[in-house]
């Protein structure tokens, strides 16, 4: 009885226990309508002080939250709903909360940012863009200002403070006509990457919170360190950034230097190859088997057999270029913008400048570009791993971690599997009146895009707001140019024309808007039939007036034309109508020429067409078919659950590793800092049973004062030399055991045994180098002042010539450490 007991209590639903604490919130509300603007930072520190005398937060929720609501009241002229209330509860407990489009997530995170900042240990809010970042740091953070705590902002390459004194005068002033907060450069204060993260709530996206953390476990220094912990954090837009964007690991990386020619070369062989002839091709898991057609005609290319060799670089540069070839395609993929491929985010449609694909991948989609004639475009240098984690580990390490999203139910399994996050569904403030009509499904692409431009024509005569959401930067220009080609007006918006995002938006809901948009994940903006309400008292009439002919033409209509392979991201696009119980309506367009019902049983949809006899350009609208596509993106989620759990069961079991590593490192760093590095020394010589008279007579030979120096710097630069070998191994070690499948063995057992023999190696030749060079360290008179360039480590009988060079040089062409034979032995041989 007990564990049915348990089963029922884990899921059912916490929601009448917040309402009862909702009650009692509410109840505090004429007492905080009573204190002065001055009383509420005095509030937070009588908060802090009953914190740190024991008393447990839960019995501060009540008080802190009607605090926050009147303090929202006072500097936005917002008060928060009580749906708001429950979300900001279930926040605070570490819960991923469903709230649907419109009903203000913003504003919610304010009251368990409030609540945890108490703890003075530092909260993060994660959001999926830079302007985002600025937006609510500006716009929350005059709350936060008012009840006396700071506010902090990550920015790529930039970090602010919120700062109600700075402002920018010769910036535009022009924000609510424009999209809420448009222009965001007052009141964000230029500041240090450090001092944003001692702020008591930091905004920021993702990837800064995760690149500062591997940026942290590469300093020299622990005061070079940003961060100072993972305490509390809330992610917004939660599935897009913990399920979408976790099926490739975060790698931090240093440029190799490679020959550009050789990229070249392998895409123009790419070119001559054909499909289907030459090679095989597999769209699910984006893979390509050559024919042994295609393997003959590259045997005559290259004047040689490479798999005969096992020359797996030529073989993996040439696959390369035929996947840039076939998968990666321009203005879906990426764009190229001033010589330059940029990565399209396939779930936001935003751009991700700076994020390139890896091993090589981008430098094979440069060079398709460049034999093609696209001349502006040159291959970049690759890159060697300087250090990598999944946004699944990262994110395990807060001590508290919750998530905010419109669309979390249907990954709810995931939440609970892989965060150990339970998911709340908050009910609407206002009852939700939106129609989400059948599927129309058409034979070909043609009649699909035919009927599409009909529905807008139509309806666009009468007035009615229209959305049309695309999943590619190229479908998104196809259908803007039919519709320019029917003189419609409309709005383009795209990864091309970001800059005007909020604008674009913010617009989309006036009368007789047009608006054609890639994936609406994470925009940040609502979509406000009649568009933003003015400023000017005199426009409101007019503008309710235009709200009403909106609302009796059904609110905002929004098309879909493709099914993503996520429902998630059909329903983000879905909950840009009835937002705050508006009328709205959605419907998607869908063809059996659509990538995902190629891919996917489009088959079996185009018979029952043809056995019902469908004339051309006629639709089916049917529930079941509707049915039937939604089965087939339960699929693909399933797949892609399964490479996502694939790939973190692989990185948990080199996350102790990391964990392990970074833990030395910082105990190095420490001892630095202590000045006790030349204990540490001392504890490694009796580790490896080194004669300690020896060590003493080489330090005095080269001076206490410079043997630290040698010391610091070989015992971090020998480390972090093999560690970055270490992540090239692991890389490939992934890639070699995944085929050990086929002789029947598991891949996660041999990968987990495997690597964790390289990481004992790693510390044991670590100590090795390490002992080797301080007791073979000399110094050449004549530049014996450059001290980091002298550490000389030579001795005949323990390196021979064709073994790395234990300095650790790099050589800048390979990125490897140089042979002896070419550093040291010259000199000391």
């Amino acid at each position: 009885m007990l564990g049915i007991s348990n089963f029922f209590k884990k899921f059912s639903s916490p929601l009448k226990r917040y309402q009862n604490l909702v009650l009692k919130i509410n109840s505090l509300e004429p007492e905080m309508k009573k204190l002065r603007d001055e009383d509420f930072p005095q509030k937070t520190l009588s908060f802090k002080q009953r914190i740190k005398k024991g008393e447990k937060i839960e019995d501060i929720l009540i008080e802190a939250f009607a605090l926050v609501r009147e303090a929202a009241h006072r500097t936005l002229g917002q008060r928060h709903f009580d749906v708001q209330l429950m979300g900001g509860i279930a926040l605070f407990e570490g819960k991923v909360v469903e709230m649907k489009t419109g009903e203000g997530k913003t504003l919610t995170a304010t009251l368990p940012l409030y609540l945890m900042a108490l703890f003075e240990k530092g909260c993060h809010l994660v959001t999926v863009n830079d302007y985002l970042a600025r937006r609510d740091t500006v716009w929350m953070g005059q709350i936060f200002d008012f009840l006396g705590l700071t506010v902090g902002c990550l920015n790529h390459e930039i970090s602010f403070l919120y700062d109600r004194e700075y402002k920018r005068p010769e910036k535009d002033k022009i924000r609510d006509e424009l999209g809420y907060f448009h222009v965001v450069e007052d009141y964000l204060k230029p500041c240090s990457r450090k001092e944003a993260y001692l702020a008591d709530i930091t905004y920021g996206t993702n990837h800064e919170f995760a690149f500062d953390y591997l940026k942290d476990n590469m300093v020299s220094s622990l005061d070079d360190k940003v961060q100072r912990g993972f305490f509390y954090a809330i992610v917004d837009e939660v599935d897009s950034i913990l399920i979408d964007e976790a099926r490739t690991p975060l790698i931090i990386s240093a440029p190799l230097k490679e020959k550009e020619e050789i990229f070249y070369f392998f895409a123009k062989i790419a070119e001559v190859l054909k499909k289907d002839v030459d090679y095989l091709l597999d769209f699910k898991k984006k893979e390509i088997s050559l024919t042994e057609v295609g393997q003959e005609k590259i045997i005559k290319f290259l004047k040689e057999d490479p798999w005969e060799k096992g020359d797996f670089y030529i073989i993996h540069r040439l696959e390369n270029a035929i996947k840039a070839k076939e998968f990666f395609l321009r203005d879906k993929d990426y764009i190229v913008r001033q010589g330059q491929v940029i990565i399209v985010d396939e779930f936001t449609g935003r751009l991700m400048p700076g994020r390139r694909w890896s091993h090589g991948l981008h430098q094979a989609v440069e060079a398709k570009e460049y034999v093609r004639g696209e001349r502006s475009v040159r291959v970049q240098q690759e890159s060697i791993t300087l250090g990598m984690i999944t946004f699944q580990n990262f994110f395990r390490k807060y001590e508290k971690l919750a998530g905010m999203t419109g669309t979390a139910l249907t990954s709810a399994e995931e939440f609970e599997k892989v965060y150990n996050l339970q998911v709340v569904c908050i009910p609407t403030n206002k009852p939700m009146i939106r129609q989400d009509l059948p599927d129309k499904i058409f034979k070909t692409e043609k009649e699909k895009y035919q009927a599409i431009v009909n529905e807008v024509k139509k309806r666009h005569a009468l007035g009615q707001p229209i959305l049309i959401g695309t999943r590619s930067i190229e479908k998104n220009e196809k259908i803007s140019k039919l519709l320019l080609k029917e003189k419609i007006q409309h709005s383009l918006l795209n990864a091309k024309h970001h800059e005007k995002e909020g604008e674009i938006i913010a617009q989309a809901g006036k009368l007789g808007a047009v608006t054609v948009a890639t994936n609406m994940a994470g925009r940040g903006i609502d979509i406000i039939l009649g568009g933003p309400k003015p400023l000017d008292e005199k426009e409101i009439e007019n503008w309710e007036k235009e709200r009403e002919k909106i609302f009796s033409l059904g609110g905002l209509f929004v098309i879909g034309t493709e099914r993503h392979e996520a429902r998630r991201i059909d329903n983000q696009l879905r909950g840009r109508a009835g937002r705050q119980g508006e009328p709205g309506t959605t419907q998607f367009f869908i063809s059996l020429e659509d990538e995902l019902m190629k891919i996917f049983g489009g088959e079996k949809i185009q018979k029952l067409m043809e056995t019902l006899k469908i004339p051309e350009g006629t639709a089916i609208e049917s529930s079941l078919v509707s049915k039937a596509i939604e089965d087939v993106q339960s699929r693909i989620e399933g797949l892609n659950l399964d490479t996502r759990t694939y790939l973190l069961k692989f990185d948990t079991v080199f996350n102790l590793q990391r964990e392990a590593f970074y833990k030395k490192r910082d105990e190095i760093l420490k001892a630095i800092k202590e000045g006790k590095i030349r204990d540490l020394i001392l504890e490694i010589l009796k580790k490896r049973n080194v004669n300690l008279s020896d060590y003493e007579k080489k330090e005095r030979e080269i001076g206490e004062e410079r043997m630290r120096e040698f010391e610091k710097y070989l015992i971090l630069n020998i480390l972090d030399t093999l560690w970055i070998y270490h992540l090239e191994n692991i890389d490939y070690l992934r890639e070699v055991v995944s085929l050990r499948a086929y002789g029947q063995m598991d891949p996660l057992v041999e990968f987990k045994k495997e690597s964790f023999e390289e990481f004992k190696k790693l510390f044991n030749e670590w100590e090795e180098r390490l002992v080797f060079s301080l007791m073979n360290l000399k110094i050449e008179k004549k530049e014996e002042e450059n001290i980091k360039t002298e550490t000389v480590i030579q001795s005949k009988k323990k390196v021979g010539r064709n073994d790395p060079c234990p300095c650790g040089k790099i050589d800048e062409k390979t990125g490897k450490v140089l042979k002896y034979k070419k550093c040291c032995w010259p000199k000391y041989g």
